[in-house]
C-alpha cells in the first residue's frame, strides 16, 4: 500500500498563490509579520512586488486591503485565524463586509491542531464571527487539493471570503486529476442509508475513517464534505436528512455557531431530524501536540463513531 501523503492547508494556500500569480496580475497579498507560518512567503518570493507586510497590525491590514480592493485589485489578506477574525473582526465587518469588498482573508493556524500555541491561539470561534457578517463566504477545505482549487474558486469569486486553513500536515484524499471545487455546493464522498455525517475541514477524514469503522459493523453512513459552510449547499443536507432520518456533524471548531449549527438550523426549516454536533464543547483549548489534542477533544474518528451510534438510536 502506498503511504499516505499528508500535508498542511496552509502549506497549499500559499503554494497556490504563488502558483496562481502570473494568472492573475492584478492579485496583491498581504500579511501581518506571519509569512513564514502562513506561507505567504511563497508569494513574496515569486512576486515581491506585489506583497506587502503590514506588520503585527491586524486591523490595519484589513483596512489596507479594503482600500487596495477598493480600486479593482484582487487582494489577499494573511494572518493567524485568531487575528484575522478576532482581532480584526470591527474592520472587516465594517471596512470590507458592509462595502461587500473582493478581499479574500487568508486565515491559518485555525483550531485547536494548533497544538502547543495553546489557548490564546486556538481559535475555534472564527466560523461563527465569519457566519454573522451579511455577503460574507466562508470556505474550510479539508485536504492539499481541495484547499488549492478553493484558492482559485475565491479568486474568481466577487465579493468577500473568509477562507479557513490548517496548521497540521492532514491526508491528502481527493483526486488532482478528477477533483472539482464547486462554490456552495457539499461533496458526497459515501452513499449510505442508516445515518449522514457532515464534516468540514480536518474531520473529513475523520469522518471517513469512522464510516469504515461503522459499515463493519453493519451500520451505512453517508458522508458529505461541506467545504463552503456559507452559503451553505441546503438541498445536499435536505436530501440526506430525508434519506437517512439523522446527521451527525464534525469540526474543528466550537459546537456554538459552525457547521453543526448551520446544519441544525438548515434541517428545521426543511426536514426536522436529530442532528449530533462533533466539535469543541463550549471551552478553551490548552497547549499539547495537535494530534493528542485532537483527541482530548474528540475530534477523532472513534468519537464520530461513538456519536454515530448514539444518533442512530434517536431515529424514530
Amino acid at each position: 500500500m502506498a503511504d499516505v501523503i499528508k500535508k498542511a492547508t496552509r502549506e497549499s494556500y500559499g503554494e497556490a498563490l504563488a502558483e496562481l500569480s502570473t494568472e492573475y496580475p492584478d492579485l496583491i497579498v498581504l500579511d501581518a509579520d506571519l509569512a513564514a507560518a502562513t506561507k505567504t512567503g511563497i508569494f513574496k518570493k515569486a512576486c515581491p512586488e506585489r506583497f506587502f507586510d503590514c506588520g503585527i497590525a491586524e486591523a490595519n491590514m484589513m483596512g489596507i486591503a479594503a482600500g487596495i480592493a477598493s480600486t479593482g485589485k484582487k487582494v489577499f489578506a494573511s494572518s493567524f485565524a485568531m487575528f484575522a477574525a478576532g482581532r480584526a473582526f470591527e474592520i472587516v465587518r465594517n471596512s470590507i463586509g458592509y462595502p461587500h469588498l473582493n478581499v479574500k482573508i487568508g486565515a491559518t493556524h485555525a483550531g485547536i491542531s494548533v497544538g502547543e500555541d495553546g489557548a490564546t491561539h486556538q481559535c475555534n470561534e472564527d466560523i461563527a464571527l465569519m457566519r454573522t457578517i451579511p455577503g460574507m463566504t466562508i470556505i474550510n477545505p479539508a485536504d492539499d487539493v481541495e484547499a488549492k482549487a478553493a484558492v482559485k474558486a475565491a479568486l474568481d469569486f466577487e465579493g468577500p471570503v473568509y477562507m479557513r486553513f490548517g496548521r497540521l500536515a492532514v491526508p491528502v484524499f481527493n483526486d488532482k486529476e478528477t477533483y472539482k471545487f464547486e462554490l456552495g455546493k457539499g461533496v458526497q464522498l459515501r452513499d449510505g442509508s442508516d445515518v449522514t455525517i457532515v464534516a468540514t475541514g480536518l474531520m473529513v477524514n475523520e469522518a471517513l475513517i469512522a464510516a469504515d469503522t461503522l459499515a463493519a459493523e453493519g451500520i451505512n453512513a453517508r458522508v458529505i464534505n461541506i467545504h463552503t459552510i456559507k452559503p451553505l449547499d441546503k438541498d445536499i443536507i435536505c436530501k440526506a436528512a430525508k434519506e437517512t432520518g439523522v446527521i451527525v456533524t464534525a469540526e474543528e471548531h466550537s459546537v456554538i455557531g459552525g457547521l453543526g449549527s448551520a446544519v441544525a438550523e438548515t434541517v428545521t426549516e426543511c426536514c426536522p431530524v436529530p442532528v449530533i454536533k462533533v466539535g469543541v464543547n463550549d471551552v478553551f483549548g490548552h497547549s499539547g501536540p495537535a494530534v493528542e489534542l485532537l483527541k482530548e477533544f474528540g475530534l477523532s474518528s472513534e468519537n464520530i463513531v461513538t456519536k454515530v451510534k448514539d444518533a442512530v438510536k434517536l431515529k424514530k
